[in-house]
């Protein structure tokens, strides 16, 4: 897996949770007998591999992979390729699939995930919580975005990258201010909103985000009806609304060794 260098180590204590349990039906048939994060890429990857490849390389080793669509074979995966465990404690890549701690129940969306495995949090006690996706092709130094976050004194920061105006319909569209505080976001608006100055480009999430860690517990915990609870259908049309939520503008990230021919915030 191409590798690059983190710019910074995080200073303060980072939880990464990696969403991994998506069905992947719009890759069908390559997602018949696997899950969407374990498809192949390139011949000897897999999709997982560039997320997993960012944290680490951007110096962020406390992982857990949370599956459960078709989970073997991603597992195996990275039980074969990832060395899963470090030379402390706080070095760990950790497959969770499934507990049923709150009920005969399997996963009802991203944040119920999250939330049915809040004791994980608890006991890693993070200062700040990473919860990524596991299925996009991207490099990205995370500790940059970690240094906006607490540079901004953020209470959640969400990825956003700058799209054309006629493809932002099929993205989670976020609004900000001049200084990049969000103010509005809609899931796949017919409508979008483009960014202040810009009228041919909007922001779209990547499904991506940072937490403080007692807003994403006292999120979780204020959650307690059975229906669908997902980060971006559920928690941030409103979040911005009572807390002080910021979009990390992608497109900035640096890499050393970016190449001139090469695409910048790929």
């Amino acid at each position: 897996m191409p590798t690059h260098s983190a710019s910074l180590s995080p200073k303060r204590r980072v939880l990464a949770i990696i969403m991994a349990g998506g069905k992947g039906e719009r890759l069908h048939p390559l997602t018949k007998e696997r899950s969407k994060p374990a498809v192949p890429f390139g011949g000897k990857y897999r999709l997982i591999d560039f997320v997993l490849s960012n944290f680490v390389n951007s110096g962020i080793q406390s992982i857990y992979v949370v599956v459960q669509y078709l989970s073997q074979s991603l597992i195996e995966y990275l039980r074969a390729n990832w060395r899963t465990a470090g030379l402390t404690q706080d070095q760990f890549i950790t497959m969770v699939p499934p507990q049923m701690r709150m009920g005969p129940a399997w996963y009802r969306g991203t944040a119920d995930a999250v939330r049915q495995n809040l004791n994980l949090i608890l006991d890693f006690d993070p200062e700040v919580v990473a919860v990524f996706g596991a299925d996009h092709i991207y490099r990205m130094d995370i500790s940059q975005m970690l240094q906006f976050h607490a540079e901004t004194k953020a209470d959640a920061t969400v990825a956003a990258i700058p799209v054309a105006i006629r493809q932002a319909s099929a993205f989670g569209v976020i609004q900000a201010d001049s200084r990049n505080r969000i103010v509005g976001f809609e899931e796949k608006p017919a409508g979008p909103k483009s960014l202040p100055g810009k009228p041919d480009l909007a922001y779209g999430s990547m499904g991506n985000y940072l937490f403080e860690r007692d807003v994403l517990v006292d999120i979780l915990q204020s959650h307690t009806t059975g229906e669908e609870f997902d980060f971006g259908k559920s928690i941030l049309p409103n979040l911005f609304k009572s807390r002080k939520v910021m979009a990390y503008d992608f497109s900035t990230n640096i890499l050393p060794g970016l190449k001139p021919y090469e695409e910048k915030g790929y």
